[in-house]
């Protein structure tokens, strides 16, 4: 390593914590919940047709059980206020936040590690502004982090995976790439730009649907835990 790391920036989906069982669980509860109510379809099917909403409006759409009950035949929901539905799903995906939403075990020791070498704790998110926003706390993770150090794309005006974002982060803490880490799972819009940046990439592969992606740059490090990084030296 050419220079001591004096930053760590981190993606917050999939990285700090699993937002692929998160997200499962919370709209199956969702679909649970309006079945409950009184939905006359099953809730896997109720769950099955949400899915189709998600991927035809993207998962960052904030209206997706408004788009679900129009999709569901009126005879299944008859005598049943669409708003009631509405809002039962909403209450049930709301609570599994309350219940479910933890970061991975070996997040909070390593911020902590990090905190006491001095080393800027930082995030770089792709995501809308307030939803990012809520994950950092409802996670418990941002008294852990530099507060200056938080850059989600919807509030700055730049998505991954453009290599400006990861530039704007690392100019706006005046630390120079070489000394700045940054550790993701998605090789595409995570590991290529912030390489491009000339940052140190750090590949964290936790599963999920990017485990056997490979991106067109290789990433400095590629760990399953973020306990290796504290094993090898470089901080």
């Amino acid at each position: 390593m050419k220079h001591k790391i004096r930053a760590v920036f981190f993606d917050i989906d999939d990285t700090l914590y699993s937002t692929t069982d998160f997200a499962r669980l919370a709209r199956m509860n969702a679909a649970k919940a309006m079945s409950k109510l009184g939905l006359k379809w099953p809730a896997k099917k109720i769950y099955a047709e949400l899915m189709e909403v998600i991927q035809e409006f993207s998962s960052n759409y904030e209206h997706h059980f408004e788009k679900l009950i129009l999709r569901i035949p009126v005879k299944y929901r008859r005598d049943i206020n669409p708003a009631i539905l509405i809002s039962s799903a909403v209450m049930a995906y709301h609570h599994t936040k309350f219940t479910h939403l933890k970061p991975f075990p070996d997040v909070m020791p390593f911020l902590k590690f990090l905190k006491q070498r001095n080393i800027i704790r930082g995030i770089i998110t792709e995501g809308l502004e307030v939803k990012q926003a809520e994950k950092l706390l409802r996670l418990g993770i941002y008294g852990r982090l530099s507060p200056n150090a938080i850059f989600i794309s919807d509030q700055i005006g730049i998505s991954k995976p453009n290599v400006k974002l990861y530039l704007r982060a690392m100019q706006s803490i005046s630390i120079p790439a070489d000394r700045v880490m940054y550790i993701g799972n998605n090789p595409a819009t995570d590991i290529d730009p912030a390489n491009a940046a000339g940052m140190i990439t750090v590949k964290i592969n936790r599963g999920g649907k990017y485990a056997k992606i490979v991106g067109q740059t290789s990433p400095a490090y590629t760990i399953k835990s973020l306990k290796e990084l504290r094993n090898r030296g470089i901080f």
